[in-house]
Order: C-alpha cells, then sequence, then structure tokens
C-alpha cells in the first residue's frame, strides 16, 4: 500500500482492503475504498451482483440483500477508516475490531443485484479502544440504510 505525502493512495482496491482486514469471501463486503480523511471519515463501495451466495435463499425470484448484511458493510467499511487511521500515524499492528453495539438501523428501500452500494462512515469519537461511527448506505444517491455503529479492539491475551 503505497502512501503519498501522509495520505493513502486512492482508490485503494479489494487486494488493499484484505491486508486491513480479516474479512474474506463471502464476507467480505466492501470492494473499494475512495475517499477518505483520516479520524474522521471515509467511503467506500461495494458492487451487488446476482452471484452473492445469500441471494440463492433471501429470496428466491425476488433476490434482496438481507439488511444485516448492509450494516455488516457499514462496519467494514468504519473497520477501514480506523484501520488506515492507525497507519497513517505509524502504528502497523492491526487489532481486531468487533462491531460491538448497533444503534437507529433504518431500511429505506431494497437492496437488489445490479445496485452499487455508497458506503459513508464518520467517526464520532475514538476513545480506549471504543469507536463510534455514524454509517449510511447509499444507491444512486438515495438513502437505503443507515444507522450508528459502536466497535472494540479486542483485548489482548
Amino acid at each position: 500500500m503505497s502512501e503519498k505525502n501522509g495520505s493513502m493512495s486512492l482508490p485503494i482496491n479489494v487486494e488493499q482492503i484484505q491486508e486491513l482486514l480479516p474479512h474474506r469471501y463471502p464476507f467480505l463486503l466492501v470492494d473499494r475504498l475512495v475517499e477518505i480523511e483520516p479520524d474522521v471519515s471515509a467511503v467506500a463501495l461495494k458492487n451487488v451482483t446476482i452471484n452473492e451466495p445469500f441471494f440463492q435463499g433471501h429470496f428466491p425470484g425476488h433476490p434482496v440483500m438481507p439488511g444485516v448484511l448492509l450494516i455488516e458493510a457499514m462496519a467494514q467499511a468504519a473497520g477501514l477508516l480506523t484501520q488506515i487511521s492507525r497507519r497513517m500515524k505509524g502504528d502497523m499492528g492491526s487489532p481486531l475490531f468487533y462491531l460491538v453495539k448497533v444503534d437507529n438501523a433504518r431500511f429505506s428501500a431494497p437492496v437488489v443485484p445490479g445496485d452499487q452500494l455508497l458506503l459513508e462512515v464518520r467517526q464520532k469519537r475514538l476513545v480506549r479502544g471504543m469507536g463510534l461511527f455514524v454509517a449510511r448506505a447509499l444507491v444512486d444517491g438515495k438513502e437505503v440504510a443507515s444507522c450508528e455503529l459502536m466497535c472494540a479492539a479486542r483485548s489482548e491475551k
């Protein structure tokens, strides 16, 4: 992953994302990071295709991306914001962060094959290994989901 003048080279592709997040197929739900302001906000993309394994059962004949996976995609975008912000400060360690709380989750439109999710996350605070984020997912400029996320760093044993 290259850095230029203290900032990451954008976009950050899926191979680079896999260096930052532990998720893998079929659970890696971010394809590209397109914007980042360290410790402030990030914007990521998820291309939704009919090949997603969850569409086989959700729902046959009427594929809709499950809301819980929309929340997970937003959480992964928050994880990228956290990991890249840490690296830009010279902290190359990568503690695993767990999603510990979701508040005010709202779903306003279905996400279907062919949609491109724009995942926007904003860090409200990060204190003592606990991060609070506001997140939303958009398709074609229209908000389809939003929530507040709390993530906690895994304690080293």
